[in-house]
């Protein structure tokens, strides 16, 4: 903590000396990812996507067919000018506990992870980093990590424009199912940058934690990626009111994507840091994307400093 309150120590001294607000002068703290160049730019452009959610990793016909509509979303995001595009949980595969499950369809129990066609799984997410190096455009795309000897990790990649996984988040606050039959838990928050702008990552139930995204906040992103599958018919409206909400309580934004599932109740979209959608996905919950640029709002720093002021007084 000692630490964290110097670096914000240093920005703000910045931020005084140069007349800059403090999100402008922290750009000058963060570094530049390997082979990149820091533009001056004042906003990036995002796409969050909506895509068809497939639930049996054994079918190799449903795997090529989840990477490849994937990769039309992202071709689709390129030519629409976005630098990152954004991908639901189970974008590839979102594995069901009944196809999983060691005793058979008819009853849950642990889950039979050698039944998985790993190896097109592995192709797939193969032609994805290569086609974010062909487009230049950043990929963030969910998927099953695997552990050798133990159960994988329910994982978000990030791909960079250059083709190279930097960096992968684990979800941690894992579902009775899940943490019971299926998965390992995560334990870390992750952030990576682009042309200055911070990101977290959020998969599956953490959007039900607030504590998760506080904890984004002291690590001074500009917004959050959840990536969240909604498989069900109804009941996951509240999903898109807590989306707006922790974006207004932490002032940055959060991107929302979720499956092309018209029974859901809930579309892909784009929270700004008042929490108001800046743009939602296809209405008719459809497969496609949306689009819109990420700004610095200059109300969003001063909510922010005033939480972390509030709380070093209060010691938290």
């Amino acid at each position: 903590m000692t630490a964290h309150r110097n670096f914000m120590q240093r920005v703000r001294a910045r931020a005084a000396k140069t007349g800059e607000s403090y999100t402008a002068a922290l750009r000058h703290f963060r570094p530049t990812p390997p082979g990149e160049d820091m533009p001056e730019h004042t906003t990036l452009r995002i796409a969050v996507a909506q895509s068809t959610v497939r639930r049996d990793p054994t079918n190799t016909a449903l795997l090529r067919a989840s990477g490849t509509e994937v990769r039309d979303l992202m071709r689709q995001a390129a030519a629409a000018g976005a630098r990152l595009v954004h991908f639901t949980e189970g974008a590839l595969c979102f594995p069901s506990k009944h196809v999983m499950s060691e005793l058979g369809p008819d009853e849950v129990g642990p889950s039979d992870w050698s039944k998985t066609d790993w190896a097109v799984l592995h192709d797939e997410l193969d032609q994805i980093t290569k086609l974010s190096r062909e487009l230049n455009i950043w990929t963030v795309i969910p998927s099953v990590h695997p552990l050798p000897g133990a159960r994988p990790h329910n994982s978000v990649y990030v791909v960079s424009a250059a083709g190279k996984v930097v960096a992968r988040y684990d979800e941690r606050t894992l579902s009775t199912t899940k943490i019971t039959w299926m998965y390992t838990p995560g334990r870390e928050p992750v952030t990576f940058d682009i042309d200055g702008y911070r990101f977290g990552l959020a998969l599956g139930l953490d959007v039900l934690f607030p504590e998760l995204f506080t904890e984004y906040d002291r690590l001074d992103v500009d917004a959050v990626l959840v990536s969240y599958a909604s498989t069900g018919v109804g009941q996951n409206e509240h999903i898109g009111v807590q989306t707006r909400g922790t974006a207004a309580t932490n002032t940055y934004w959060i991107s929302l994507a979720v499956p092309a599932n018209p029974g859901a109740g809930l579309d892909s979209g784009v929270s700004d840091p008042h929490g108001v959608w800046a743009v939602r996905g296809p209405a008719d919950s459809t497969p496609g994307i949306a689009v819109t640029d990420l700004n610095r709002v200059d109300v969003s720093q001063i909510g922010r400093d005033f939480r972390r002021r509030t709380r070093e007084r209060i010691g938290s």
